[in-house]
C-alpha cells in the first residue's frame, strides 16, 4: 500500500473535547482526527508474537494501529495557547482544529501562542491555512532552535527512519512548507524555558532533534505533555520497543524513560498526542518493568 493510499483509509474521529483544570489553568484536549498506520511503523523492533498477544488482549487489530491526533488548548487567564495544531491539509481527513476551537468559544485570532512540540506533519500541518498563511494570525509560534535548524537545513536526515521513502518525503516537504509560511512568526527557543507563567518547554530529544515536552504547573498540580515521546500505551509497558518515527531510537527511549520517571516521582498527570482520546491519564511503574497507563483525568 502506498503512503497516499494509506492516508485514504484514515477517518475522522467523532466530534470531541475534554476540559479540565491544572490548578488555576484551564486545559482542553481537542480531537483533530485519527489515522491508521501499519503496525510495524509503530513497533519496528517488537517481538511479533508478544506484540500480537498484547494487541489481541486489547481487542485491537494486528495489521494496523488507529492513532488519534489530539491537540491541547491552555487558557491561563492572560494567555490562550495551543499546543500542536493537528495535521491540517497535510492529511485529507484532518483540518478540524479550528472548528474544534470555535466550539470552545475560541477564534483563531484569540490564540496568542502556538507551541509546536516538533515539526512532523500531524503536529505542524494545521499551523498554516489553505492560502499558505499562518492559521492563527495573532500568535507567536514557539519551536525549538534545534528543530528549526534540522528541518530548514540543506537536507533533513531522515534516511534511517524505517518507514517508506514517500512518507519521509512528505514529512520533509510539509515541515519546510509550514516553516517557510511561518518564517516571520516563528520564535525559536532553547529548551527548559518558561513560555508563559505556568507553562514550560522541556527538552525531549530523540523523536526529532528538537522535540519538546510541555510542563504545566499551577497551585501544586502538574501535567506533562510528552508529545510523541511515546505514541502508544504499549511503549510504556515495553520501554525497549522502538517507535519507527523516532529519528534516534536509543535517545528517544532514554527521553521516554526520563519523562515517565519524572511524571511518577512528581505525581504528574500525563498527556500523549497519539494515545486514545482524551489522551490524558496517569502512569505507574510496573513491578516487572515499564509503566502502566491509566486513562482519564
Amino acid at each position: 500500500m502506498t503512503f497516499a493510499a494509506l492516508f485514504d483509509t484514515c477517518f475522522k474521529m467523532p466530534e470531541g473535547s475534554h476540559r479540565f483544570q491544572v490548578g488555576s489553568i484551564y486545559c482542553t484536549v481537542l480531537t483533530d482526527g485519527y489515522c491508521s498506520y501499519p503496525t510495524p511503523w509503530f513497533f519496528p523492533n517488537a517481538d511479533p508474537d508478544r506484540l500480537a498477544h498484547d494487541l489481541e488482549e486489547r481487542r485491537q487489530p494486528l495489521e494496523s494501529v488507529l492513532s488519534p491526533y489530539t491537540c491541547m488548548l491552555i487558557q491561563t487567564g492572560r494567555h490562550v495557547i495551543l499546543v500542536d495544531t493537528g495535521a491540517g491539509e497535510s492529511s485529507p481527513t484532518a483540518g478540524a482544529i479550528v472548528a474544534r476551537l470555535e466550539m470552545e468559544g475560541v477564534r483563531p485570532k484569540d490564540v496568542d501562542t502556538v507551541i509546536l512540540t516538533h515539526a512532523h506533519p500531524d503536529h505542524i500541518g494545521g499551523a498554516v491555512d489553505s492560502r499558505g498563511h499562518p492559521a492563527f494570525p495573532n500568535a507567536r509560534y514557539i519551536l525549538s532552535e534545534l528543530e528549526c535548524e534540522f528541518w530548514t537545513g540543506a537536507q533533513a536526515g531522515l534516511r534511517n527512519l524505517p518507514v517508506p521513502e514517500e512518507a519521509k518525503n512528505r514529512m520533509a516537504a510539509t515541515a519546510r512548507h509550514c516553516l517557510d509560511a511561518l518564517r516571520f512568526r516563528i520564535e525559536p527557543v532553547a529548551p527548559e524555558i518558561e513560555i508563559v507563567p505556568g507553562v514550560r518547554a522541556l527538552a525531549a530529544p530523540g523523536h526529532t532533534p528538537g522535540h519538546l515536552a510541555i510542563l504545566i504547573a499551577s497551585d501544586g498540580q502538574k501535567l506533562l505533555n510528552i508529545g510523541d515521546a511515546a505514541v502508544h500505551p504499549l511503549h510504556l509497558e515495553h520501554p525497549e520497543w522502538e517507535n519507527g518515527f523516532d529519528l534516534e531510537a536509543p535517545r528517544a527511549m532514554a527521553t521516554r524513560r526520563e519523562l515517565l520517571e519524572r511524571a511518577v516521582a512528581e505525581d504528574m498527570r500525563v498527556m500523549a498526542f497519539h494515545f486514545p482520546f482524551p489522551s490524558v491519564g496517569r502512569v505507574a511503574a510496573r513491578p516487572e518493568g515499564g509503566w502502566v497507563w491509566s486513562p482519564g483525568w
